[in-house]
C-alpha cells in the first residue's frame, strides 16, 4: 500500500550528512540514500554532501551525486567531549553556498547549522530531520549538543521526527514542534523469501555495544525462553570488538557477521521466526519495519516511538520496559504466531505500509509548501 505521489515540479535537493558509506546497512545515512532513490526515481535531483578523511571528491553512486568533503582530524574536540560532527561543517555550508539547490536537507546537527545559515542568508528553504528523541540524557552527553540543536531547528524552514512520540519529546526538551514523517523502507528490497530456519529463530540486528539497545536485558529474556524452547535460537550481529562479542556467548547465542550488506539484512530476517529490539528509547525502530516488510513478526517495547510500529497483535507483540520475563513471554507468543496461518502476509501488508516510497512522497510534500511559502 503506498500513497500517491505529490504533484511537485523537478527539484534540486541537497541532502547533508557528515559520512557515507556505498553499502549503507542503517540509521541517518541510509534513510538519506533511500529519500535520495525516491527523489531519483520521480524525476528530481539530489546531490549528497558528505564529509571523509580523505582528500575531497565527487562521484555518482547509483544514480546519486555525492560531493565528499574532507573531514579535519577532531581528536581534540572529542577528548574535550564537544559535540561529534563538527570539523566538516564549514565545507558543507561552502557547497551549498556555491550550488544551486532549491531544499536543503540534513539528519545531524551540526549539518543542520550550516543548512540554517544557508537558509538564513540565501533564502531557500532547509529541513532539519531529527533522528532520535533528544531527550536530556542525550543533549547533556557533549559540549554544546543543547545550544547547536536548538539553533539548528530554530533556524531551519522546518523541523521533522520520526513519529509522534520522538516529536512530543522534542518539544518537552527544547519548545520546536516537527513535522512527524516516519522512515521508510525499501519494500523492493525488504522482502519475504524462503530461508526460514527449522527451529525457532530470534533475530536481533541492534548494536550489542550501544547500551540504549539492551541486548543484555534479551539475553536475559532468551535464558527464559529456552525453558519452554530448548531448541530456540538467538541470533545477534557480532561486534567487531573481540572481548564484546565475548561477552554475548552462551547456550543458544548465535553471532553472525558483521552484518554489513542489505543482502545479509535482509536473509537473517527471512531466516528469523521473530525480529525483537528490546530498545525503550527509541524514535521509530526502523529495523521492525524492515522485518515485517519481509514478512517476519516482531517484538519490542510498549515505549517509545515502537508501539507507533507494532500497531496490531496480528504482526508482533510488545512488552513493558526491563521486564526480561515479559520479554520472553511476548517472543514465546511471536514465535507461536509465526506459524499461524495469514501472518507472514500481515506483516508484509504492515511493511507496505511503512514504504519508503510513502515517506518520498511526504517529503515532496514539505519541500512543495516551503517553497510555496508555507
Amino acid at each position: 500500500m503506498t500513497a500517491p505521489r505529490a504533484a511537485t515540479a523537478p527539484l534540486r535537493v541537497a541532502l547533508l550528512s557528515p559520512c557515507f558509506w556505498p553499502e549503507v546497512r542503517r540509521g541517518g545515512e541510509r534513510m538519506l540514500r533511500d529519500l535520495a532513490d525516491g527523489l531519483l526515481a520521480h524525476g528530481h535531483r539530489p546531490r549528497l554532501i558528505t564529509s571523509h578523511p580523505g582528500p575531497p571528491s565527487r562521484s555518482v553512486e547509483d544514480g546519486l551525486e555525492i560531493v565528499r568533503h574532507w573531514r579535519p582530524p577532531a581528536a581534540r574536540l572529542a577528548r574535550r567531549r564537544f559535540e561529534d560532527h563538527l570539523t566538516h561543517v564549514p565545507f558543507s555550508y561552502f557547497s551549498l553556498t556555491v550550488g544551486n539547490d532549491d531544499v536543503a536537507h540534513a539528519v545531524y546537527p551540526t549539518d543542520a547549522l550550516a543548512a540554517a545559515r544557508w537558509t538564513r542568508h540565501h533564502g531557500r528553504p532547509s529541513v532539519f530531520c531529527v533522528l532520535g528523541p533528544p531527550d536530556r540524557r542525550y543533549l547533556v552527553q557533549r559540549r554544546q549538543r543543547v545550544r547547536i540543536t536548538l539553533a539548528a531547528a530554530r533556524g531551519c524552514s522546518a523541523v521533522t521526527a520520526l513519529s509522534r512520540f520522538a516529536a512530543d519529546a522534542l518539544w518537552r526538551a527544547i519548545g520546536v514542534e516537527a513535522r512527524v514523517i516516519a522512515p521508510g523502507v525499501n519494500v523492493e528490497r525488504f522482502t519475504p523469501g524462503p530461508g526460514r530456519a527449522a527451529g525457532p529463530t530470534v533475530f536481533c540486528p541492534a548494536a550489542l555495544t550501544d547500551p540504549m539497545k539492551r541486548a543484555d536485558l534479551l539475553v536475559t529474556a532468551f535464558r527464559h525462553l529456552r525453558h519452554e524452547r530448548p531448541g530456540a535460537r538467538l541470533v545477534l550481529d557480532r561486534p567487531r570488538d573481540p572481548q564484546a562479542a565475548a561477552r554475548f556467548e552462551a547456550d543458544g547465542v548465535e553471532l553472525v557477521g558483521p552484518i554489513e550488506t542489505t543482502a545479509d539484512l535482509v536473509a537473517q530476517y527471512r531466516r528469523a521466526w521473530v525480529t525483537a529490539l528490546p530498545s525503550a528509547g527509541e524514535a521509530f525502530g526502523l529495523v521492525l519495519a524492515e522485518s515485517l516488510a519481509c514478512g517476519t513478526p516482531v517484538v519490542g517495547t510498549d515505549a517509545g516511538g515502537i508501539p507507533e510500529v507494532i500497531d496490531r497483535d496480528e504482526i508482533g507483540r510488545r512488552f513493558e520496559a526491563d521486564d526480561a520475563p515479559g520479554l520472553a513471554a511476548a517472543l514465546l507468543e511471536a514465535i507461536e504466531l509465526a506459524d499461524a496461518h495469514g501472518t507472514q502476509e500481515a506483516c508484509r501488508a504492515r511493511g507496505l505500509e511503512l514504504s519508503s516510497e510513502r515517506t518520498t512522497v511526504e517529503y515532496e510534500q514539505l519541500y512543495a509548501d516551503l517553497l510555496a511559502g508555507g
